[in-house]
């Protein structure tokens, strides 16, 4: 249901833009990816269910898509949305993702999770970051118990420019709880990744 609300959706941006006058574009394209793990099929591979969504470049077409579903509160449990610079896909396995890790959030409510992520997109569009040819993207993980925000970025060793960033974040998304980060080299050999950097 969620899959086809989301094609439905892009199909009427793209319509709905093409009607409309030409809007500024933004510095960069970003597209949206979801990946809905509500109904796994049975021994597939992660990623197995990781779809590309829409790509935009307007703020136009970025509020057309978020009023209409990029909301995680509207989404099932144990869906992912992503939003990442065009041509990086959120995986680890990317070049521009492969040495790095994420700043992590998590949030019990519902209401806080859509927050938090509009502020980051906000933020990811508007080019609000210092360092944003270190940032990849952000995924929101919509779970039953607990809610979680990733901002991943791309050099994991390079502490300083990370901690900016985690800084940058906790006062857009104004968290005043600690914040970690992780590298992806890590949660590749661990099941847990061990918090390299606090802010």
């Amino acid at each position: 249901m969620a899959e086809a609300a989301v094609e439905e959706t892009g199909t009427a941006v793209t319509e709905a833009v093409a009607e409309g006058k030409q809007a500024p574009r933004l510095e960069r394209q970003w597209t949206f990816w979801l990946d809905n793990q509500s109904k796994p099929k049975q021994g597939a591979a992660w990623g197995s269910s990781l779809r590309k969504v829409y790509t935009f470049d307007t703020v136009q077409e970025f509020w057309c898509l978020y009023d209409q579903i990029f909301k995680p509160s509207k989404f099932p449990a144990n869906a992912d949305f992503h939003l990442f610079k065009t041509g990086v896909e959120p995986k680890w396995e990317d070049p521009e993702c492969a040495n790095g890790g994420k700043w992590t959030v998590t949030s019990s409510r519902k209401a806080n999770l859509d927050t938090m992520w509009l502020e980051t997109l906000m933020a990811l569009i508007g080019e609000q970051f210092d360092e944003v040819d270190e940032i990849c993207g952000v995924v929101a993980s919509v779970r039953q118990r607990q809610d979680k925000l990733a901002l991943w970025t791309k050099t994991a060793t390079n502490e300083a420019t990370q901690m900016s960033i985690g800084r940058k974040w906790k006062e857009i998304i104004d968290v005043t709880d600690k914040i970690s980060y992780s590298f992806h080299d890590d949660a590749r050999k661990e099941r847990s990744a061990k918090v390299r950097y606090n802010v």
